[in-house]
């Protein structure tokens, strides 16, 4: 429905009006009441885990274990409680920059030497690990990071390079 102007005598410049019409249901979520005759469309059955290319169940596990013990690891470096050296081998070398930076911030926050095993109130505990799979090269998982009783996100991005997964992104949020 449209409305046309509405035509005054008033000054340029001056504010003007339009009419608006009220609406039945205003104010109020508007439901249709016209009841269905055919049943919804049914979704495709959802498999355990996503995936954009098919992978095998085996590989799946290997690569989430793999992450979870990857994450865990650079949770640790970054708390302070390991060397950042430790994962080295097995990340990109602007992913490991970015470790031995986080891990200096937090150190100098902490007043402490980043990677001497200081001992934590609060243990960092992997409680999930979900993987995605790109091509059967490159994944990204999402991880979820317990502290006690709060939580953060962490996503790794791994990528197969000469028969070794190295982690080519991380993203703490």
């Amino acid at each position: 429905m449209t409305l046309a102007p509405v035509h005054t005598d008033r000054a340029p410049g001056a504010a003007l009006r339009l009419r608006v019409p009220v609406a039945e249901t205003q104010g109020a979520l508007a439901l249709d009441l016209i009841p269905r005759q055919a049943p919804p469309p049914v979704a495709a059955p959802v498999r355990p885990g996503a995936a954009v290319v098919p992978i095998d169940l085996r590989l799946r596990r290997t690569i989430e274990e793999w992450t979870r013990r990857y994450v865990q690891a650079a949770v640790e470096i970054v708390a302070g409680d390991r060397p950042s050296s430790q994962l080295v081998r097995w990340t990109s070398g602007e992913v490991y920059a970015d470790l031995r930076r986080r891990a200096r911030l937090v150190a100098l926050a902490g007043g402490h030497q980043p990677g001497l095993g200081r001992v934590q109130q609060v243990r960092p505990r992997i409680r999930s690990v979900h993987a995605c799979f790109i091509t059967d090269a490159v994944v990204e998982c999402g991880v979820h990071v317990g502290y006690g009783e709060r939580g953060r996100a962490v996503a790794a991005r791994f990528e197969r390079r000469r028969e070794r997964w190295v982690c080519t992104a991380l993203d703490f949020s």
